[in-house]
């Protein structure tokens, strides 16, 4: 393989790898504006030395960048002295190190053990039992009220089901925007779960957004089969989003850190 051949398949690689650094990111700090930050500076730091990405598959190694330069940063979420913010930030400070930076890049990310190992700079068994620390500490901080917006029956229970197990209570399902907006207004939610296309071809996104205009904001979890279609940087983007087929990892991860992250008077926190 050429050296040009090779500069190729990194920067293709490097493309492929930047809507899940940027989801990434932006899961870290709380913020899309902050999150795309280092997601840039973890670019550049890439681009400026290449060989940052030695000995590692390349998606493994844009992450260990990242990850590295929001530690070096003193592993900052976006400023907030009140409200949700500042519950968020005092729920971090109660986490075990690195737990939740594990948690996500094992579940929502869908890095193995071992690559979430080499990412953060811990043992492989340090890193599974990393994650488990995660889902029991963000567990027991946060419960609450979660609506869910899908047509697919199936898929529906299936989140219900895992919802319920997690303590949440699920106040519906919606399959249409209408009942959406009915059903978010009549028992309204701490947690909206939305799936993008619904029964009647009208839009999750504009379901979604009805509601925040009626409720005021809240965290969202948006289910897509094509992440990347809304993870572009041209506009505003959901904080939280599954990637269709989903597991019940992802579902619960998601769940956890939208709840923990914006976190409301009404959740038992």
């Amino acid at each position: 393989m050429t050296d040009a051949t090779e500069s190729r398949g990194v920067s293709d690689a490097l493309g492929e790898s930047l809507p899940y650094l940027r989801r990434y990111a932006r899961a870290l700090t709380g913020s899309q504006s902050s999150g795309d930050a280092f997601a840039a500076a973890s670019l550049e730091a890439i681009l400026t030395d290449r060989s940052v990405l030695d000995g590692v598959e390349v998606r493994v190694g844009v992450f260990k960048v990242l990850y590295s330069i929001w530690s070096s940063a003193g592993a900052p979420i976006e400023d907030g002295e009140s409200g949700a913010k500042a519950k968020a930030q005092k729920h971090l400070a109660k986490l075990t190190n690195h737990s939740r930076e594990a948690l996500l890049l094992h579940t929502i990310e869908g890095f193995s053990f071992e690559e979430v190992a080499t990412i953060i700079g811990v043992e492989t068994s340090e890193a599974s039992e990393l994650v488990q620390i995660a889902r029991r500490e963000m567990a027991d901080n946060v419960s609450g009220s979660v609506m869910i917006i899908e047509d697919e029956a199936i898929i529906a229970m299936d989140i219900e089901s895992i919802v319920a197990e997690m303590g949440h209570r699920v106040t519906g399902i919606a399959r249409t925007r209408d009942e959406a907006v009915k059903l978010g207004n009549a028992d309204k939610p701490d947690l909206i779960l939305a799936d993008i296309q619904l029964a009647d071809n009208s839009s999750g996104i504009d379901a979604v957004n009805d509601l925040l205009n009626d409720l005021g904001q809240r965290p969202v979890i948006f289910i897509t089969a094509f992440p990347e279609r809304l993870l572009t940087g041209n506009k505003p983007e959901p904080a939280f989003l599954i990637s269709k087929p989903y597991t019940v990892d992802q579902v619960m991860s998601a769940v956890s850190q939208a709840m923990f992250f914006s976190s409301t008077e009404t959740l038992n926190a």
